[in-house]
């Protein structure tokens, strides 16, 4: 790649973290995607990710354009949402998953992912909403970690403890990081790109280039736009919610709530034997080794 003299192509796909939210610009919205592209030169990026993307979304919205884009760089970052509605399939979200990781890939593509912390914790949900959230991203960050093996992917613990906890890289939402937050995932996957000799440019500089918003300028906001999410996302969410705090607390009660957690390991298990068929991704390769940074 670095040796070509064309520009090299990056597709951003995904949800409203690689969309940019909590990272305000004039006119919209920045984000990690394009910090990490920087000032473009020799760089043409094409950001696909839309806020609210589904799994499903990414592979039939986005990947059609993104593989027509012809790649060389692909950063598929996507799953919160999808712990987030009523309809969690575990078991699909793998196989709509590989299926873009390997189309782009197969298309040539370097792979760029991410795991994530659970929406639950972020949020600070009391232990019986909060337990079911945190079985969903689990199953979805060891699908991630299934194909970042396999596809060879630049990948980013974002998952890790010291990244959720510290509050300075998160937004007033406390689901999408702030602009320091979204530089500091520019920052790493410039630093895993550049060691496996993909160079974009200068590093993104970690110290933001606005202040953070005031106390008034982000209760305005979560009175405007966070209660519009919140309330878009409770008509689906809530009643699923609610039904799997009750099964908590009626398994915590009975002293069986292993049960629960036996179901989602075999749901994952199933998900993760079907990421092994040959029949689920007749375009892939052989791993070259393990992701990055990890």
């Amino acid at each position: 790649m670095n040796g070509d003299p064309r520009p090299v192509r990056f597709a951003a796909l995904g949800d409203s973290l690689t969309a940019g939210i909590g990272d305000p610009v004039d006119g919209g919205w920045r984000g990690w995607a394009a910090l990490l592209v920087g000032d473009g030169t020799g760089v043409v990026f094409h950001n696909f990710a839309v806020s609210g993307a589904l799994t499903r979304d990414v592979e039939e919205e986005q990947a059609p354009g993104a593989v027509a884009f012809a790649p060389h760089l692909a950063a598929v970052v996507v799953g919160v949402n999808d712990t987030l509605r009523r309809a969690f399939d575990i078991q699909d979200l793998a196989t709509r998953l590989d299926r873009v990781c390997g189309a782009l890939a197969g298309n040539g593509a370097v792979l760029l992912t991410a795991c994530l912390p659970d929406p639950g914790t972020m949020l600070g949900l009391p232990a019986p909403l909060a337990r079911p959230l945190a079985r969903r991203q689990r199953a979805v960050n060891a699908v991630v970690h299934a194909l970042s093996d396999h596809y060879d992917t630049v990948h980013l613990h974002l998952a890790d403890p010291s990244w959720s906890a510290d509050r300075s890289l998160w937004s007033v939402d406390r689901l999408h990081p702030a602009e320091r937050g979204h530089r500091m995932i520019a920052a790493h996957f410039h630093t895993a790109l550049a060691a496996r000799g993909h160079h974009l440019g200068p590093r993104p500089a970690l110290t933001p280039d606005r202040p953070p918003p005031g106390r008034a300028a982000s209760l305005r906001w979560l009175a405007v736009s966070g209660t519009g999410w919140v309330a878009r996302r409770c008509r689906d969410l809530l009643p699923e919610l609610l039904r799997l705090a009750g099964a908590e607390v009626t398994h915590w009660a009975r002293g069986s709530g292993a049960r629960l957690d036996h179901r989602a390991e075999h749901a994952l298990s199933g998900a993760l034997d079907r990421l092994s068929t040959a029949e689920f991704r007749p375009w892939a390769t052989p791993s070259a080794g393990p992701g990055t940074e990890r």
